[in-house]
């Protein structure tokens, strides 16, 4: 009887028969979700920007201040005015009450540096709203009444009062030679003495 002695001989292990799959298989997953993540923000920010009202221009952001102010200026008057009832008097009486926040010094006849442009020394005249001002608000008004639903042939910043008056406004300022307001630091003497074209109106 023989006897069958079966010696097994070192190898390789089993897991090194089998095929292996890429290590770096699960980054590519990885890249798949980051882009896909990045593809679905992308379109969300697309879709964000696409309902995102624009952002109103400079004019129109001041048109609208103009109008609420006047708003409230009406509201502040003992009675209250109703803007349905707002005349070229109410107008009027705004754009007076502005003076106060002036910075144009406008020379009074009886003033020594009347018709001056640049005066030598300071005086006691009253500080205006410039006549460019005026004019620039007045526009922007007249446009917002009929944006707020008035009627153009009932408009009071388009009557022929408010036109006589901006015209009377201008004449008196360019006799009297109005010139800004000068605080008590001097600015550099290549500025210019006048700017009645600047539409900013400032309000306390």
């Amino acid at each position: 009887m023989f006897l069958l002695s079966l010696t097994l001989l070192p190898g390789p292990p089993i897991s090194t028969c089998l095929p292996s799959l890429p290590t770096n298989i699960h980054i590519h997953l990885n890249d798949m979700s980051s882009e896909r993540g990045k593809d679905i923000a992308e379109g969300s920010s697309l879709i964000a920007d696409h309902h995102q009202p624009p952002t109103p221009s400079r004019y129109e952001s001041q048109k609208r201040r103009d109008w609420n102010t006047f708003g409230q200026y009406l509201k502040n008057q003992r009675p209250p005015v109703p803007l349905s009832q707002c005349n070229s008097n109410h107008v009027l009486d705004f754009l007076r009450y502005l003076d106060q926040f002036g910075k144009t010094k406008v020379h009074l006849q009886g003033c020594m540096f009347y018709g001056q442009p640049e005066p030598p020394a300071p005086c006691t005249c009253p500080l205006r709203q410039a006549w460019g001002s005026l004019d620039a608000l007045i526009g922007r008004l007249r446009a917002a009444y009929e944006e707020n639903g008035g009627s153009p042939e009932s408009n009071p910043f388009a009557t022929g009062a408010i036109r006589v008056y901006l015209r009377e406004v201008r004449e008196s300022q360019a006799k009297a030679r109005g010139i800004p307001y000068k605080k008590q630091k001097k600015k550099p003497k290549q500025d210019k003495p006048s700017d009645e074209s600047s539409s900013t109106l400032f309000f306390s």
